[in-house]
């Protein structure tokens, strides 16, 4: 009887070396509001303002950076043109007034222009950082609705508990995700105010209208988790692949409040600003979560590692990714003296890599990525970003990868091919002369990431090159040798 030849035995999958991971979000913040990031100052001409952003954008780059987190309404205002709410004074320096141009689209191009996703940072509840609705712009909702409206500590704020201020915010949010093509719907840490001394959020008659039975703080918060809720649905409804995610504060609860809290004795979130991470986590209404862990290792009231630990757990299952907001602003502070050791940052990001969950990190704000305090930026970005990385897959936003490239060849070291239907952007790896390809196991061999159908190597030998979507789920890999 003739005997089969055997099959070639299958090639030992490649062991994933956790020092490259293939996919993780690395962020940055960027915080118009108050001229904190950009533009640096108000009335700048588009020219300047459009340099100053792309500084941003290839600082960045720079450190293999791919997503950026854009604060388009610092308070019922807009950096974009907007029939719901008036031009921002932060672009000309006065509330209303036109700056001459569309800044979002060239936001958005450029920042995609350079592999990266592009959220929309949004406000929900600062109406104005003074308390005066005369002073607004004649268009602005708080002047045209002074009833929607709460004077506190010296500010404006809408009031959460009116079912007309969600339907705005709601409303603001979907024209955004209607009319540019923007990657993300963010939200910060600001639901109710921050406490202030002696001052009382007076919202009793909305309270009194509204409540139906429960109590004060319950009411407060059934106020937020709704409004999240309602723009969920509104942004994926508008567009599914949008993600929606928010940045809340660092400590839900304690445990001296509640057993299930951590092990922390600061500010509450959950108490103090009603805001309750565990119930949007719980009810998918977001599709990440960012908490700002803006503490060092071994901080007694509040230590990165034991928050980091807890919001790990706390989203294991949920299917709700989980990226940790970093305090690059910190670095250097003489308050703390953690703070002036340049790699406190460095190992905050190690502690990150330690827990599966924690799918990435993004860095307030900007203005530190270009000034780089003691080097900690650049110190994160040699030890742990050395190579580029896909973003993360977000399963329930759906989509599926495009075709693999067709007709890549190589001319010199210069590789090219035809444009991917559905491609948004590429994959390029060199595949090792010895050892495995290691491509769908982790970054170790992804030399870069572009936008357009070339790329020119740095040395002759085999390339990969894969498809990536919009949300960069990858395609077969196609090679092609150089030299």
């Amino acid at each position: 009887m003739k005997k089969t030849p055997l099959a070639a035995p299958a090639a030992a999958p490649c062991k994933a070396d956790a020092r490259y991971p293939k996919r993780e979000l690395r962020g940055v913040w960027i915080a118009t509001t108050q001229n904190i990031d950009w533009p640096s100052k108000a009335g700048l001409g588009a020219d300047r303002q459009k340099a100053e952003f792309v500084k941003i954008l290839d600082s960045a780059a720079k450190r293999n950076m791919n997503a950026v987190f854009v604060q388009v309404r610092p308070a019922s205002d807009a950096i974009y043109k907007s029939s719901l709410e008036p031009w921002s004074q932060y672009l000309t320096g006065t509330a209303g007034k036109d700056p001459g141009w569309d800044p979002l689209p060239f936001l958005i191009e450029e920042s995609h222009k350079r592999g990266m996703e592009f959220h929309a940072w949004f406000n929900p509840y600062r109406a104005s950082y003074g308390d005066s609705t005369a002073k607004l712009p004649a268009t602005h909702p708080a002047r045209q609705h002074p009833d929607w409206t709460i004077k506190f500590g010296g500010r404006l704020y809408y009031n959460p508990g009116l079912p007309a201020v969600r339907e705005h915010v709601t409303k603001v949010i979907t024209d955004v995700v209607d009319r540019y093509d923007i990657d993300g719907v963010h939200f910060d840490d600001y639901f109710y105010p921050y406490p202030v001394a002696g001052a009382k959020f007076d919202d009793t008659a909305a309270f009194k209208k509204y409540a139906e039975g429960k109590k004060l703080a319950e009411w407060r918060r059934d106020n937020v988790n709704t409004l999240i809720a309602e723009v969920d649905k509104a942004v994926h409804g508008a567009r599914p692949h949008v993600k929606f995610g928010i940045s809340p504060f660092g400590i839900w609860r304690n445990k001296a409040q509640d057993p299930t809290g951590s092990s922390t004795a600061g500010m509450s979130a959950y108490d103090s600003i009603y805001a309750d991470a565990r119930a949007w986590i719980k009810a998918g209404t977001v599709d990440y979560v960012l908490p700002q862990l803006y503490w060092p290792r071994g901080f007694k009231v509040a230590d990165y590692t034991t928050l980091a630990r807890w919001w790990a757990d706390e989203v294991k299952g949920s299917g709700v990714h989980l990226y940790i907001g970093q305090g690059l602003y910190r670095v250097g502070a003489k308050d703390d003296k953690a703070w002036t050791k340049p790699g406190e940052l460095a190992a905050q990001v190690g502690v990150n890599r330690q827990f599966k969950p924690i799918k990435g990190e993004v860095y307030f704000s900007a203005k530190q990525l270009l000034t780089n305090p003691l080097g900690a930026i650049d110190r994160v970005a040699k030890t742990y970003y050395a190579r580029p990385a896909l973003l993360p897959i977000i399963k329930k936003l759906g989509g599926e990868a495009p075709s693999a490239p067709a007709g890549l060849k190589a001319g010199g070291t210069t590789l090219s091919w035809k444009p991917a239907d559905r491609a948004r952007a590429y994959a390029v790896y060199q595949v090792p002369q010895q050892g495995k390809d290691c491509h769908t196991t982790d970054a170790r061999n992804l030399v870069a990431i572009v936008t357009s159908p070339t790329y020119t190597a740095k040395a002759a030998g085999t390339y990969l090159v894969t498809s990536l979507d919009r949300l960069q789920h990858e395609s077969d890999a196609v090679k092609v040798k150089t030299g």
